[in-house]
C-alpha cells in the first residue's frame, strides 16, 4: 500500500538562514525531536495529537538529534563544537560535551553508554575530520579518531559491536570500534560519490546507502560486498529503515521526494512528492509514522505506512 497522508502540522517560522536537519522519535510518548538549524533550537512534536508542543532553544546551528531509549536526548551542535545531552519531558536541562569540529552524525551504543559523534570538520584546517566518542555516564569524551574526509550519518550495530560512519570524500564507509581500544577496524571503498544518509538492517546484516550520486546502495554490513543498487531521483540526506515492513524511506531535496523502497529484495516502491528542500524525515517505528519536514512552509507532513 502506498503511503497516507494525514496532514501538516505547523513548526516555527525560520529566524535565520537554514531550514530542519536530522530528527528522531522517542517511541514511548510518541515525541519528535527535530533540529530546527535555522533557530538555533530543536523543536518537539507530539505525534498522537499531531501538535508542535515546543522548543528547545541555545543549540547553536544544531544539526540532528538522536533519542536513546528509556529517555536521553543527544544533539549535535554544530556552531559550537558540542553535543547536547538531556532527558526528555519538560524544561530540560541540557548538558554539553566538547567534541570535534562541527559535529553532525550521532550513534550509540548503549551497552557501553557510548555517542559517537562524526564531525564535517574544516577545510581550512588540516586533520579535523574526526569522529569522537563520548561517555555519556561520565559526561566525558574519552578518544579522537581521525577519518580521511568530511563525515556524513553514522550507526551503531550492535551485532558487530562498531559504528558504522559516511565518508563522502573519499567515497567510504569507516567502521569504527566501540569498545577498547577505539579505533578503525575497516574502511569500506564505495563505488559512487558521495555517501550520505546511512541505516542497517540488523538481522539481515544489510547497510543502507544513499550517496550524492543519486544512487541507493546495499552492501554487506559484516564484510562491505556490494549487493545490490538502485537509482534514486537526486542527491538524498536522512533515510530511515522500517524493520517491520522491510522498506526504506529516502529523503530528496532537490525536487522534493520521499522515495520509498522494498528491501527484500532492493526495488522502488514508490515516490512521493513534497516540497522543494524537504531532505529530512523521521520515521516511528511504534507507529509506523514518517514525517518529513518542510523548510519552504515550516511544517511537517505525516504519514502513515501499512502492509
Amino acid at each position: 500500500m502506498p503511503l497516507r497522508h494525514l496532514g501538516f502540522i505547523d513548526l516555527p517560522p525560520h529566524a535565520g538562514a537554514g531550514g530542519f536537519d536530522h530528527a528522531a522519535v522517542h517511541q514511548a510518548s510518541g515525541r519528535i525531536y527535530v533540529a530546527h538549524t535555522a533557530n538555533d533550537a530543536v523543536d518537539v512534536i507530539d505525534i498522537e495529537a499531531q501538535k508542535y508542543v515546543g522548543s528547545i532553544p541555545g543549540l547553536t546551528a544544531v544539526a540532528g538529534a538522536l533519542v536513546a531509549e528509556p529517555d536521553v536526548v543527544f544533539t549535535s551542535n554544530r556552531g559550537e563544537d558540542t553535543v547536547g545531552v538531556f532527558t526528555v519531558g519538560g524544561a530540560p536541562r541540557i548538558d554539553r560535551i566538547s567534541v570535534g569540529i562541527r559535529p553532525n552524525g550521532l550513534a550509540y551504543d548503549p551497552r557501553r553508554a557510548r555517542l559517537l559523534a562524526a564531525h564535517v570538520g574544516d577545510p581550512g584546517r588540516p586533520g579535523s575530520c574526526t569522529v569522537s566518542v563520548i561517555d555519556v555516564r561520565a559526561r566525558k569524551r574519552i578518544a579522537d579518531v581521525a577519518v580521511s574526509g568530511r563525515t556524513r550519518w553514522t550507526v551503531y550495530d550492535p551485532v558487530a559491536d562498531a559504528f558504522h560512519v559516511n565518508i563522502a570524500d573519499p567515497p567510504q564507509i569507516v567502521v569504527v570500534e566501540s569498545g577498547d581500544p577505539v579505533g578503525i577496524r575497516r574502511v569500506v571503498t564505495i563505488p559512487h560519490a558521495g555517501p550520505h544518509g546511512l541505516d542497517l538492517d540488523v538481522v539481515r546484516r544489510r547497510l543502507f546507502c544513499a550517496c550524492d550520486a543519486g544512487v541507493l546502495l546495499e552492501t554487506d554490513a559484516d564484510g562491505g560486498t556490494l549487493l545490490a543498487t538502485e537509482a534514486i531521483a537526486g542527491a538524498p540526506d536522512v533515510v530511515f529503515f522500517n524493520a517491520a515492513l522491510q522498506r526504506l524511506y529516502v529523503a530528496i531535496g532537490d525536487p522534493g521526494l520521499i522515495e520509498v523502497f522494498d528491501t527484500a529484495p532492493l526495488r522502488r516502491h514508490e515516490t512521493i512528492v513534497t516540497e522543494t528542500g524537504a531532505h529530512t524525515l523521521s520515521f516511528d517505528a511504534a507507529r509506523n509514522i514518517v514525517c518529513v519536514f518542510l523548510p519552504a512552509s515550516h511544517r511537517a507532513a505525516v504519514y502513515s505506512d501499512r502492509a
